[in-house]
């Protein structure tokens, strides 16, 4: 396939957020005096944690190979092993080539200097040893296998096929998507939205276990917005203490729910679709979907960023269909497209904003102007 698409998540696993743990901002880089005893913490600028935030936001690579496996055309710059078909319905064999087939274990923390205890610990990788993450004393680790391994039904079945899965942020954020083998979506002639599932975990206690599901428009690979997300993400909540495996078997009705939801979903793309839009109002789109008033509200690059987005709601990619060309259809892809191909310096950071991140409320809330203006 082309770009990969990302997700806006329905369902997410409440977990324990940096921002609970009474320890200093700016303290998580861990220098590991002896690798089979406590990890010790020592200042830096590197993470910082305020809002749950990482700096770093990229494909993580071990000895020169990025952790990461695909099916179809090579994404994200080469990077990545290409998953063969027999993969694609083998959980075990896909983990391996994204290299995710490792544990994690938790390991003592003490103060740099040494002169206290403290009640959080490490969590190293078993592996190298790589310290991913700080958690508080409740935390229990989740391996990736099982994290993911309770999908391996739905493969069996032939419901849902691998696409990708990897690792981001040093091994800290694993993800896996896979491409549901259900009808698309009809938005109009010549345009359909495929579904997808993402399902990722986080080993640093600032992601919960996640499982979503994404529109993806087939003629362009954008990252669309579920119209209904919110009201998904309140079925399940479960918190990432030691009783998380019995019940990720709950995200089975989770999942049934959120196809529905999908079909809702859609309804809201058609009434797009069959809504008109000019010039002037389509400026007036943009501008809303960034909330920026009058034009002197708007800083020079963002002025450049709704001539562009204007642009590509006109001439983007699938948007002159003429099906669906001059709509509210195309206005709101603009925005998408933008998001999902040119915003960012690179694949890496518009997938982690796009999946964690500000570029998933950003498509949210520009799904939510276009049905408010098209209404």
């Amino acid at each position: 396939m082309g770009t990969v698409p990302a997700a806006a998540v329905l369902f997410h696993v409440a977990v324990e957020s940096p921002r609970t743990l009474n320890l200093p901002r700016k303290t998580w880089v861990h220098h590991e005096l002896d690798r089979t005893g406590p990890v010790y913490l020592a200042r830096t600028k590197r993470h910082d944690t305020r809002k749950g935030k990482i700096v770093a936001h990229e494909i993580e690579v071990v000895n020169g190979t990025a952790s990461m496996a695909y099916f179809g055309k090579t994404p994200w710059h080469g990077l990545g092993t290409p998953l063969e078909e027999s993969d694609l319905y083998d959980w075990t064999s896909a983990s391996r080539k994204a290299g995710l087939d490792w544990d994690v274990e938790l390991v003592p923390l003490v103060t740099a200097d040494t002169q206290a205890t403290v009640t959080h610990k490490a969590v190293r990788r078993s592996t190298d040893n790589k310290v991913l993450g700080v958690v508080g004393p409740r935390y229990a680790p989740l391996q990736n296998k099982d994290a993911f391994g309770w999908f391996q039904p739905f493969l069996d079945t032939k419901e849902a096929s691998l696409h990708t899965a990897g690792s981001l942020v040093g091994g800290s954020r694993v993800w896996v998507l896979a491409r549901l083998t259900r009808d698309p979506l009809v938005i109009a002639e010549g345009d359909e939205v495929e579904k997808f599932l993402l399902l990722s975990h986080g080993h640093d206690g600032s992601l919960a276990v996640r499982c979503g599901f994404t529109p993806v428009r087939v003629v362009c690979q954008n990252t669309l917005s579920m119209a209904h997300a919110a009201d998904a993400s309140k079925l399940i909540r479960i918190k990432h203490t030691r009783d998380v495996l019995q019940n990720l078997a709950n995200v089975r009705a989770v999942m049934n729910l959120a196809n529905s939801q999908f079909e809702a979903t859609a309804e809201q793309y058609r009434l797009l679709a069959r809504k008109s839009i000019n010039q002037s109002d389509l400026r007036t789109y943009v501008r809303r979907v960034f909330k920026l008033e009058d034009d002197q509200d708007a800083s020079t690059r963002m002025k450049n960023i709704v001539e562009e987005i204007v642009r590509l709601a006109e001439t983007g990619r699938g948007n002159d269909l003429p099906s669906i060309r001059g709509t509210y259809w195309s206005a709101y892809n603009g925005v998408s497209e933008w998001l999902t191909h040119e915003r960012g310096r690179s694949a890496d950071t518009r997938m982690n904003s796009l999946w964690f991140g500000d570029g998933a409320s950003t498509n949210k809330h520009a799904l939510e102007v276009a049905v408010a203006m098209a209404a």
